[in-house]
């Protein structure tokens, strides 16, 4: 309850800046991924270890992909509630 207390004093610009920071950081991790990506089968002579880094990266581009999801759908809940109360 702690918790709920302190967003509900947030103004509506510290949401839109954290709704901004959170992109932000959103597409950082997804270069940082990318640039990984790239990177993690030069001078790898094996294949198990290309396998291995191959699996380590999918794996962690799904989870950004879930946390996006998760955002995305907090965040059209915050929109919906703030048409909702412009229509009352």
């Amino acid at each position: 309850s702690h918790v709920m207390s302190e967003y509900g004093r947030m103004t509506d610009t510290e949401r839109d800046q954290i709704d901004q920071d959170a992109q932000v950081f959103m597409r950082t991790c997804a270069d940082a991924i990318h640039q990984l990506r790239t990177e993690a089968h030069k001078g790898v002579q094996s294949a198990q270890v290309k396998e291995h880094r191959t699996a380590v990266l999918d794996f962690i581009e799904d989870y950004l992909k879930r946390v996006c999801k998760l955002y995305s759908e907090q965040r059209a809940i915050r929109v919906k509630r703030v048409i909702d109360k412009k229509r009352l």
